[in-house]
């Protein structure tokens, strides 16, 4: 299917930038490969990011949505894909699956990168980062993408952001919802230490425990209401003591 969408995008760029319509295109194949080979020429190293398979939307019957922060629209974002870096590409980030998602030229083809081939992303002012845990198994984190919310010299902060269908059961009927999780790590050197809480965090950190309780009293802050930029403040402290 992608490649038959593909040729059509192809034979359609021919189309444009030469004021022809190719009605035998597909019966002259040299004709044809030098379409193609306009096009690749066109888009350069874009057209790598385009061999995924295709991606489709989920039942709207399913209460809420599959995505990061509940942004189902596509938004410009950067990826390295391949060793490549590319910018301003209109993605999706589905925590369901744990898949970055691109929009084709077309507008309207959406395909799933291969995760394999990305190392991070950059979406919605956050950074995505592929963790693979090595071959030993040391790292104790699952294979995926990570939001690095603190990248420092000697500890980094790790949110794991999922999603899940959950099938909840009521009195005379059953609905389907989105359901979201969300775990984070402290990296330090090559491990990945889970926590929960603030009293999780100091104890991975305890080698500073005094100073950073008095760091978070001194500045008032608040683990429960603001989680996220709490955990980041106290770690970005650790890190320059």
């Amino acid at each position: 299917m992608i490649k038959k969408i593909l040729l059509t995008l192809i034979l359609t760029w021919g189309a444009i930038t030469t004021g022809t319509v190719y009605a035998q295109m597909a019966a002259d194949s040299t004709g044809a490969n030098q379409v193609i080979a306009g096009y690749y020429t066109a888009i350069g190293k874009q057209s790598h990011l385009y061999n995924g398979p295709e991606y489709d939307f989920y039942n709207p019957i399913i209460k809420g949505n599959a995505y990061v922060f509940d942004i189902k629209e596509f938004t410009p974002g950067s990826v390295k894909y391949s060793d490549v870096t590319y910018s301003n590409v209109p993605m999706l980030y589905d925590i369901n699956k744990d898949v970055a998602v691109i929009l084709l030229y077309n507008h309207f083809t959406k395909i799933s990168l291969l995760s394999t081939k990305v190392d991070w992303f950059k979406l919605h002012n956050h950074y995505f980062v592929h963790v693979r845990p090595d071959s030993a198994g040391k790292h104790n984190v699952a294979d995926g993408f990570y939001d690095e919310l603190y990248g420092g010299k000697s500890v980094s902060v790790l949110a794991k952001r999922s999603k899940s269908i959950q099938n909840l059961t009521g009195s005379s009927s059953t609905e389907s919802v989105f359901s979201e999780t969300k775990d984070y790590y402290l990296k330090k050197g090559n491990d990945y230490f889970s926590f929960g809480g603030k009293g999780g965090l100091l104890d991975l950190l305890k080698d500073k425990k005094k100073e950073l309780r008095q760091y978070i009293k001194a500045n008032n802050i608040d683990f429960r209401e603001n989680p996220e930029p709490a955990m980041v403040s106290i770690v970005a402290y650790y890190d320059k003591l």
